[in-house]
């Protein structure tokens, strides 16, 4: 992406707030065992306004009444580091790079950051942050309450994250190109999956022909941790062993998406594993699928989140009583909470930088949002029954499916990003006989 889209963000960061001091820190490396670190992800705020990738980093935003700056604080430059591990931008890296006023060594940073405080009221910063350089600003900002001379001192705290996620919502069209290209990479690997999955296959199997397809098309990084559940593991909203072996006769539910440039996709598809559906499988099969059509169509500018809920849990439990599941009307049962047994979860989060993007669901006045352009959705409504559920007719038990998409709201309506990715019976049994 473009330096000029972080810098404008940075602007709309800055303009959002009178004056103050804004901090935000890179993610730390997370230790897997002893002296073995996991593949590094950078912390996605931090990322949304800087485009920068590597660890133990700072980004400092200060606003006057007169004037804006930034500054940027890396790792310097290490021949012993590059050595070991690979090159470091450096300072003077990061300056030719990236469009900031000042950039300096990270190991300047405690020296600096009590000078940048001085003389200001605000400073805004990630509450949840518990690392050595927000610790560090918030006790140059107790000390210098205690400097005689000093006129202003810092006196309110801020979480930025509230600022930066709210901005997240709407997604650019450079943003919504990166998930587009990331749907595209997962739209193949379940495609490959449903191609090579059949009777005595491990469910790890499936997992790694679809983590081929997104690493042989640059996709390094899984969106999140995949889900492959056969049969009734797939009542177990999030399984994540993928060791069992897969059955004749039985579904198998795919949750497994991947990222690109950090941008995130989440599809989730249910197939049979032999390739051809049951009646049984067919019936619950159509009827989320259905309720998956009615409220994508639903979904345009100017409805509520909240209201899209309320509609998914009426169409699902109309879908429910279909089925001689459930027994009695569709209000009495919302308010008894007796679809929740077979339809547990919401019907879609925020994706974007996150597969689920930590964006506000309600407003200051804790009222749900409205959609506008550029918010994208996943939309994926289940129904599960355990095998074990002698309440329900034998011939559905064992059966878990979910169906989800990724939906950009826009102008006029909404878009199914993931279109292309076998979903009817018809287009599923064809894929998987391919």
């Amino acid at each position: 992406m473009n330096e000029t889209h972080y810098q404008a963000r940075r602007q709309t960061l800055l303009a959002s707030i009178e004056e103050g001091v804004i901090i935000l820190s890179s993610s730390p490396l997370k230790t897997r065992s002893n002296d073995t670190e996991y593949p590094y992800r950078q912390n996605s705020d931090f990322y949304y306004l800087t485009g920068f990738e590597e660890t133990n980093s700072v980004v400092v935003l200060v606003k006057t009444r007169e004037s804006n700056r930034v500054i940027l604080y890396v790792e310097p430059h290490s021949d012993e580091f590059a050595l070991w591990n690979g090159a470091r931008l450096g300072v003077e890296g990061a300056m030719k790079l990236f469009e900031v006023d000042e950039v300096h060594s990270i190991l300047e940073y405690p020296n600096h950051i009590k000078e940048i405080l001085r003389e200001h009221i605000a400073l805004y910063f990630d509450f949840y942050d518990d690392s050595n350089n927000l610790k560090l600003a918030q006790q140059s900002a107790k000390e210098l309450r205690e400097v005689r001379g000093i006129k202003r001192t810092i006196r309110s705290f801020h979480d930025v994250t509230h600022l930066t996620r709210s901005m997240r919502l709407i997604k650019s069209p450079e943003e919504i190109d990166k998930i587009r290209h990331a749907i595209s990479l997962t739209a193949l690997a379940h495609h490959e999956a449903m191609k090579r999955c059949r009777d005595g296959l491990k469910e790890f199997e499936l997992q790694a022909s679809m983590t081929y397809v997104f690493l042989s098309n640059g996709a390094m990084n899984e969106a999140y941790g995949a889900i492959v559940a056969g049969g009734n593991n797939a009542n177990t909203l999030h399984y994540i062993d993928n060791r069992d072996v897969l059955k004749e006769g039985d579904l198998v539910l795919i949750d497994a998406a991947c990222e690109w440039e950090l941008y995130a996709s989440d599809i989730t598809r249910t197939f049979p594993v032999n390739g051809k559906f049951t009646e049984a499988q067919r019936e619950v099969y159509e009827k989320v699928l259905d309720v998956q059509l009615r409220v994508i169509e639903a979904m345009n500018p100017d409805v509520k989140r909240d209201w899209l809920q309320r509609y998914s849990e009426e169409l699902l439990c109309q879908a429910l009583i279909d089925l001689g599941i459930l027994r009695g009307e569709v209000k009495a049962l919302i308010e008894a909470k007796a679809h929740k047994k077979y339809a547990p979860h919401g019907i879609g989060h925020w994706m974007g930088l996150d597969v689920h993007d930590p964006c506000p669901y309600t407003d200051d006045e804790g009222q749900s949002l409205v959609f506008k352009a550029g918010m994208v959705m996943t939309i994926e409504p289940g129904i599960y029954i355990r095998a074990d559920d002698e309440s329900v007719s034998l011939k559905y038990r064992g059966i878990g499916i979910r169906i989800e998409d990724d939906i950009l709201i826009t102008e006029s309506g909404c878009e199914n990003l993931s279109f292309m990715i076998a979903k009817t019976v018809e287009e599923i049994e064809s894929m998987c006989r391919s």
